[in-house]
């Protein structure tokens, strides 16, 4: 078995939308970045290269290269499972946790849940999900970004 952690954060900002787990949600302001900048698959990602220590996103995708700009995640996370898949590996389980202060992401969960499950070729119930606040602290609390933060287990395909 492997195990591995992802960690992204983007900052929020005007004229973008705002998409979390390949859901766009209504919110004010979007998450700015090269991609689409979907902060819970771009850890997620993380999470499934570094169990397999493969590095990182930005290795993968440069904000470099244009053909990365604007770009959904959710094709960007069928390029990274397609690496696991390839060299012998699937997923046991996922545990992810968003981290904003607004807007409120419970009723989203369950499309962000399929969405992965469906790029990853794994079972819904294999991909936890979980959204909370920081009770105004830190950038989170201001408003200022969102975070995500993932943990993955594989193992080894029989």
């Amino acid at each position: 078995m492997r195990i591995g952690i992802g960690y992204d954060v983007h900052q929020l900002t005007s004229n973008r939308k705002l998409i979390i787990g390949g859901v766009s949600i209504p919110f004010e302001k979007g998450l700015l970045g090269h991609s689409d900048a979907d902060v819970l698959l771009h850890s997620f990602m993380d999470a499934l290269l570094g169990a397999l220590n493969l590095g990182d996103i930005g290795r993968l995708f440069p904000d470099t290269d244009n053909r990365f700009r604007d770009i959904s995640s959710l094709v960007l996370l069928g390029r990274v499972y397609e690496q696991v898949f390839n060299r012998g590996y699937r997923i046991i389980n996922t545990d992810s946790v968003i981290i904003a202060q607004k807007p409120k992401l419970m009723d989203y969960i369950p499309k962000m849940k399929e969405n992965i499950s469906r790029e990853c070729f794994t079972a819904v119930d294999r991909i936890s999900i979980k959204a909370t606040t920081t009770e105004g602290l830190g950038f989170e609390g201001r408003e200022e970004g969102i975070a995500a933060k993932t943990v993955c287990l594989l193992e080894e395909s029989v």
